[in-house]
């Protein structure tokens, strides 16, 4: 979703801050951590002081509807666009990303809408794109050869790791992939690169049903790996999937709450602005955790 659709009109000087006080634990060391990200396109404001808290080994949605700032908020935390103001925290220390190359190097990878895949290309060249490995010794210093075998076996290592069963053929071309195993393929090289943070903006839009639990499923695995991530998401999936729910609307963090202690017309409702936020019970990091841990989420 581009940027211009997450974008909500207003004079953001002429609005209090509504800051949640659901946030950070006093103290408390975050995998990756924003405090009141500002973002603003002239007079239409796409973040107004948003606050966002990811441990490591949970799983964080983002939901809200169209002009919610759930895209400028992941695009914020990924360098694709600079906040105007505000911090962000990667472990507990401030970090600046000018551009998205810049959170990769730091451990943070994201699977955008549009899924940035060479269709020409086969899948271990997909996951390498632009990490490509050389040949050791003079073939790949001096003759820039690339380690076709190597990177293919590591690709399909990685796929098996996150139990994608249905890619047979590890140099199989991109274009002639399924939508669902396309967005695998994106997922997989995420996580396959991502040693902090995963992020996934809408990792199932105009997926079938089927293929839709296939990519719900690589999610879980990610968090079993103990990585944090970030699901920008519609309803019901992120339900199945995320221990605790970030509830955006106009540009605004209005509510964090636990899944376990929600109900998806709650949420809805406060999404959509037909509920007080205020009447849903803040979300429980504790306990989220703890049930986590219990079902062998993080290790």
């Amino acid at each position: 979703m581009s940027a211009s659709r997450q974008k909500s009109s207003g004079d953001l000087s002429a609005v209090p801050s509504m800051r949640s006080s659901d946030g950070p634990i006093s103290g408390a060391t975050h995998l990756l951590e924003a405090r009141g990200l500002v973002k603003t396109f002239g007079y239409v404001i796409g973040l107004a002081d948003v606050d966002l808290e990811l441990d490591a080994g949970e799983i964080l949605a983002i939901i809200g509807e169209n002009g919610a700032g759930k895209s400028t908020l992941i695009q914020c935390l990924t360098g694709a666009l600079q906040p105007d103001r505000g911090e962000i925290l990667l472990e507990g220390k401030p970090v600046s990303f000018r551009s998205p190359i810049d959170s990769r190097l730091a451990g943070i990878e994201t699977v955008y809408q549009t899924l940035a895949v060479a269709p020409a290309l086969d899948i271990a060249s997909n996951m390498f794109l632009g990490r490509e490995i050389r040949k050791r010794g003079p073939l790949g210093r001096i003759f820039r050869l690339l380690d076709t075998r190597g990177m293919r076996e590591q690709a399909r290592d990685q796929l098996s790791k996150l139990g994608i069963t249905t890619v047979q053929d590890i140099t199989q071309l991109v274009e002639t992939l399924s939508g669902g195993q396309r967005q695998a393929v994106a997922v997989a090289r995420a996580a396959a690169f991502g040693s902090k943070v995963i992020i996934l903006d809408e990792p199932t839009a105009a997926l079938g049903v089927r293929e839709s639990k296939q990519v719900m499923d690589l999610i879980k695995a990610l968090r079993h790996e103990g990585l944090g991530v970030i699901l920008s998401h519609d309803m019901p999936q992120v339900f199945d999937v995320a221990d605790r729910i970030q509830i955006q609307r106009l540009g605004r963090r209005v509510a964090v709450v636990s899944t376990a202690a929600t109900t998806m017309e709650a949420a809805v409702g406060v999404m959509t602005g037909a509920s007080d936020p205020g009447k849903l019970e803040p979300a429980n990091r504790g306990a989220a955790m703890d049930a986590a841990a219990a079902d062998g989420s993080i290790r």
